[in-house]
């Protein structure tokens, strides 16, 4: 069994159910150990992620949960600074998974423990990708899923979510009345059978993201200097993060990364606590921006990722929105349709790309063909 205790209280995880809390103090669960494994020289793209996690350790099940994700491009291209002057940088095209976001690689991990604990019906909620993610995941395994989305959230995505059999919920208001709803819903469901699969508070998705840390090593024969992506909940900076320390205590790499984070101005908690400390929170906001997948006001494990970008010797960016939109111009410029998320590492590229340490890595978090609606009105207006 993967290696889990409360970061609060330090209980352990328990042996049966799936809660996605504490269930002695509510506290958020951790990853203690990462079950990593010694990627071999000829690898099974068939089987995603478990080229690079040990399966047994999320459970006994009788098969493995996969739709052939990670293995995606690193791409080396020329982004103009504002001086005109050109940067290389390695873009990692995590837009290419199969349900078109990073997600994928959480989601394979998190639906791999639920089965071997007999779930047989999730509840998420979800600003888009993370919903499309596990409704796809679920269904490969054959479980039910019942999606809580903002009624604003992409069309593109409530449709995948749809016709990969899930139940859709659509909320009105800001994100997190979202999860406000699911959690009423829920307790009225509630089951030994059913659980609330949460992308923010489930430590095992963290495991998936590290895998992608151990592809970029064996991409590039070495560490980045640096890794710049857009930030929400953090977890994709917390695994990567946890992924190159990983390979740093298995002697494959010398020194970690500098990790780079961006937030959208219209809600940029994480950015506003590392500038101005404690008292930053009280201005921040949850408004609107069309980076809809970083639209958190209280990233759960937001001390971690504070910790994680500090150690690192990075920092947090943000951007404004016009700048996003500018970004996603620049991207398809390039060949690369990406969503409005993803296209919030552009703006940073161009002003500060330069003083960060080389060769330097943006991930690209999620596919443009989910913000045809944002492309759209960028063009025609």
């Amino acid at each position: 069994m993967i290696s889990i205790r409360c970061s609060n209280c330090g209980k352990a995880y328990p042996p049966d159910g799936a809660p996605e809390r504490c269930v002695v103090c509510g506290g958020i669960y951790d990853l203690t150990e990462l079950p990593l494994i010694e990627p071999s020289s000829e690898k099974d793209p068939s089987k995603g992620i478990w080229n690079y996690l040990q399966a047994e350790a999320f459970g006994k099940a009788q098969t493995i949960v996969t739709l052939g994700e990670g293995f995606t491009p690193l791409l080396w291209a020329r982004v103009e600074r504002e001086n005109g002057e050109p940067i290389e940088v390695g873009f990692k095209c995590e837009h290419l998974n199969p349900s078109g976001s990073f997600k994928d690689r959480g989601s394979a991990a998190c639906v791999q423990f639920l089965i071997s604990r007999g779930i047989v019906t999730i509840y998420e909620d979800s600003s888009g990708n993370a919903g499309a993610s596990i409704a796809a995941y679920a269904a490969r395994a054959g479980l039910k899923t019942h999606i809580y989305v903002p009624a604003r959230a992409s069309g593109v995505k409530k449709e995948q979510m749809l016709r990969v059999g899930a139940t859709l919920h659509p909320i009105e208001g800001p994100r997190s009345a979202v999860t406000d709803v699911l959690r009423r819903d829920l307790q009225a469901q509630a089951s030994q059978s059913t659980c609330y699969a949460s992308h923010a508070a489930m430590p095992f998705n963290l495991a998936g993201y590290a895998t992608l840390a151990i592809e970029l090593y064996e991409q590039m024969g070495s560490a980045p200097g640096s890794i710049l992506l857009p930030v929400g909940q953090g977890g994709l900076l917390l695994g990567v993060a946890m992924g190159f320390e990983w390979l740093k205590a298995q002697n494959k790499i010398d020194t970690l990364p500098q990790i780079f984070g961006v937030q959208a101005r219209a809600c940029a908690p994480l950015w506003a606590v590392s500038s101005y400390g404690a008292a930053g929170l009280g201005w921040v906001t949850e408004g609107e921006t069309i980076a809809e997948g970083i639209r958190i006001k209280y990233p759960l494990r937001g001390d971690a990722v504070l910790q994680a970008v500090e150690r690192s010797g990075g920092a947090f960016f943000v951007v404004d929105e016009d700048e996003i939109i500018e970004g996603m111009k620049i991207a398809a410029r390039m060949g690369l349709m990406i969503e409005a998320t993803s296209a919030v590492v552009f703006p940073i590229l161009s002003k500060n790309g330069h003083t960060m340490k080389q060769p330097l890595v943006a991930i690209l978090t999620g596919s443009g063909y989910k913000s045809l609606e944002v492309y759209e009105a960028t063009y025609t207006h």
